[in-house]
């Protein structure tokens, strides 16, 4: 499942996206894969990997918060 977040602020002209998804790899491992960028443009990726499939939620919980911090908000539809 992936999980979408925007930040709009039209009087900085900010339309912002950050997306957060968990995949296993080949090794048995996960990954936290993020992409983050202006909404419209393909924008940049990262891809963290993980031990165990409980590490990589962590991550992405922790991540999650942090952006809701920033003033990132769910788009409808995530769950």
């Amino acid at each position: 499942m992936m999980i979408v977040l925007h930040k709009h602020v039209p009087e900085r002209n900010q339309h912002r996206f950050y997306a957060l998804q968990l995949a296993p790899n080949l090794f048995g491992a996960w990954s936290l894969i993020r992409t983050w960028g202006r909404i419209g443009a393909p924008g940049q990726q990262r891809i963290d990997w993980h031990d165990t499939r409980e590490a990589a939620e962590q991550a992405r919980d922790r991540l999650l918060q942090a952006k809701q911090r920033r003033g990132y908000h769910l788009c409808p539809g995530n769950g």
